[in-house]
């Protein structure tokens, strides 16, 4: 995996498909490109709180993406996980089922 760290990759990511999901918003965008590798991108607002809180949601999206990407993302595709308010309230598990059901469905809606 990946991380993105440029401006311009998460713009591009924005123009891709868009899930909404209870704790966070999932973005996937396929680059296009010959290269097979998952990228995924980490955001949390100033509306969600304070920096500790969202620090917290920075922290549990990424152990979401590396427990859930390697076998159910989308290769060749560019992921970004934005935290929502009230993500840090959900619990653990229950986030992770949000996730792969919207990687589900991403995958559903990319190959059609």
């Amino acid at each position: 995996m990946r991380t993105l760290s440029k401006r311009s990759e998460f713009l591009a990511a924005n123009r891709g498909l868009r899930f909404p999901m209870p704790g966070f918003v999932l973005l996937v965008r396929p680059r296009g490109d010959e290269d097979a590798g998952i990228g995924i991108g980490f955001t949390v607002s100033k509306k969600v709180g304070n920096a500790v809180t969202r620090n917290r949601m920075k922290r549990r999206l990424r152990a979401l993406a590396r427990a859930a990407l390697p076998e159910s993302g989308i290769a060749g595709a560019d992921h970004v996980l934005i935290g929502r308010v009230g993500g840090n309230d959900i619990v653990f598990a229950e986030l992770g089922a949000h996730l792969d059901s919207a990687l589900k469905r991403a995958a559903r809606k990319l190959a059609q």
